[in-house]
């Protein structure tokens, strides 16, 4: 996630906008490492404040969260000497991910004083700190921070406070052009943006460079020339506030990324409304993972179950191929049984069979007759027959098994809703991979995700295997289009009409390649063909279908189209 020192630099003309001069109403600290401040005069609005080693931000936030009985030591801290204080000041520091609050109020002895509250964002570095700013004594900090963990910077009550080290980067607000040295080999790539300059992350580096691409040769001064307009958008206001998705957030940013292009684009209105969706998207996510590991382990054990089946059955196999042997030796003994001897332990025969008509040794057991040596290896043939009947059998149930399961691992890293994994446990349920427990509370029914073509043609794709009988089965007409990936586990893609143009087959067959399990791959084989040609088998499990009179377009995944809301 993108929240450099630029992005920081548009949530506190945010920030400034609505705090300065307001006065701090009430704190909380519903979670170890998360402040949430209330102003006066600010309704329906806190500041949220994290220090998460995982997700660390501040931005205003609607979301109420519950507060422990009894307030931490540091949350008490805050309200001592911040409650009723006015917000005099909001700075960041050398465009880094330090952004400074300047607090006026009273001491405990009455006297007037400012306090600077120091939030550190910087993954599992991030703190918060409260700070008097006379002397710059910490007053405490939300993470405690001992000389034997860090020897330059202690951060405990009572020490003076200091800044992180300063980078050795260049400030692009402020920087001198002189200043950037020209490497000695002159390669640049899309690390020199953040390699070079403070406040730049790797995602807006690689943004710089590819609009430097589009530009023309590479050169310092065409590196810097984009850089300097790119700062000069920034200073005059220019925000997009941009999130890119594929039903899950992938990336943010305060202006356009044209690196994202493929995912889906979503703009707000400001800083705070953007990290409040990605964020609370981001944990619904988390939280989503973790419901769904149980179910994961199910199928991974299951997997793991078939994946040793098809290990026996594929040395079956090869142990029968040997079968043929003895069905030579039994016709060539049979053939030669008047000049076989009983007692004799092996027999050299003319075997008629080979190509050059060469003789051939047969062993045989010395305490059996010729019949009884012929019989055994007749028997011994019709066993491995049998075995290597029954072995391509199961064979096939097993790797439609492991099709099947693994149609269900790819519904369920395609989560979205915490409805989805009430479905997938049913439809487990009725497979038999896990027992049958009636709900109490079922969820409200999820619906296929739905798409419009840029073409008109709407677009239906199933979350689970389920759906994806749904809609195949009973949901689509026989002459609408029916997509899915050749050979790979995926979601079944239906489009409404046939004779569908060039550019909505496109639009379909990479939305099967992306939901289904090549979707990390490129170039992925797309079958489609119209409805009538897809046949359910007797028995098959959920999803699995067979169909013939099929076309194949080959496709990257990705999702060009935006969801329609129902």
């Amino acid at each position: 996630m993108a929240l450099d020192g630029i992005f920081l630099s548009s949530i506190i003309s945010e920030l400034k906008d609505s705090l300065l001069e307001t006065k701090i109403d009430k704190i909380n600290q519903p979670e170890k490492d998360e402040i949430l401040l209330t102003f006066r005069g600010i309704k329906n609005k806190k500041l949220l404040i994290s220090a998460s080693p995982t997700y660390p931000r501040i931005h205003f936030t609607n979301i109420l969260k519950d507060n422990p009985k009894v307030a931490p030591m540091f949350c008490m801290v805050l309200r001592k000497h911040l409650i009723g204080g006015r917000i005099k000041a909001i700075t960041q520091h050398n465009n880094d991910r330090i952004i400074t609050i300047d607090i006026a109020n009273t001491d405990e002895m009455g006297f007037d004083s400012v306090y600077m509250l120091i939030i550190e964002i910087m993954g599992r570095h991030s703190n918060i700190s409260l700070v008097r700013k006379r002397d710059f004594k910490v007053m405490d900090c939300v993470k405690h921070i001992s000389s034997a963990i860090n020897s330059f910077r202690v951060l405990l009550p009572g020490v003076t406070y200091i800044f992180p080290p300063i980078s050795n980067k260049l400030n692009p607000f402020s920087y001198k052009r002189e200043e950037v040295l020209h490497p000695l080999d002159g390669n640049f790539d899309e690390g020199f943006y953040f390699q070079t300059f403070t406040g730049i992350s790797k995602v807006l580096s690689k943004e710089l460079f590819y609009r430097v691409r589009e530009k023309g040769e590479l050169n310092k001064d065409l590196l810097l020339d984009i850089l300097d307009d790119y700062i000069m958008g920034i200073k005059s206001g220019l925000y997009s506030f941009t999130m890119y998705h594929d039903f899950k957030p992938r990336e943010f940013y305060c202006t356009e990324l044209y690196t994202y292009e493929k995912y889906q684009s979503k703009k707000y209105e400001n800083a705070s409304e953007l990290l409040e969706t990605f964020y609370s998207e981001k944990d619904k996510l988390e939280r989503i993972k973790n419901r769904t590991q149980d179910l994961e382990k199910i199928i991974n054990t299951n997997l793991e179950r078939c994946y040793k089946k098809v290990k026996i059955l594929d040395s079956a196999i090869v142990e029968a191929n040997k079968k043929d042997v003895f069905k030579i030796y039994g016709e060539l003994l049979t053939a030669n049984i008047y000049s076989i001897k009983e007692g004799q332990r092996s027999a050299t025969l003319w075997d008629y069979y080979s190509e050059d008509n060469s003789m051939i040794t047969i062993p045989l057991d010395p305490n059996k007759s010729p019949s009884e040596n012929i019989q055994s290896y007749y028997k011994k043939y019709n066993k491995l027959k049998k075995s290597e009947e029954a072995a391509f059998k199961q064979l096939k149930i097993t790797e439609e098994e492991i099709d099947y399961l693994t149609s269900v691992m790819n519904s369920i890293s395609n989560i979205t809703a915490y409805e989805e994994i009430h479905e997938i446990r049913e439809e487990l349920m009725e497979a038999g991979y896990i027992r049958y427990r009636k709900s109490k509370d079922k969820p409200k029914a999820t619906k296929p995700h739905h798409f419009i073509s840029s073409q008109g043609h709407d677009i239906y794709v199933g979350r689970n295997n389920l759906q994806n009988d749904y809609l195949t089965l009973r949901f689509a007409g026989k002459t609408d289009t029916w997509f899915h990936t050749k050979n790979i586990p995926g979601s079944h893609v239906i489009v409404k009409g046939n004779n569908l143009p060039e550019e909505t087959i496109i639009e379909a067959a990479s939305l099967a390649a992306y939901f289904s399990k090549g979707k990390a791959s490129s170039n992925v084989p797309v079958d489609y063909t119209e409805v009538r040609n897809v046949k359910k088998p007797n028995g098959a499990k959920p999803g699995m279908v067979i169909y013939s009179t099929n076309k194949t377009i080959y496709v990257d995944p990705k999702i060009t189209l935006n969801k329609r809301e129902e």
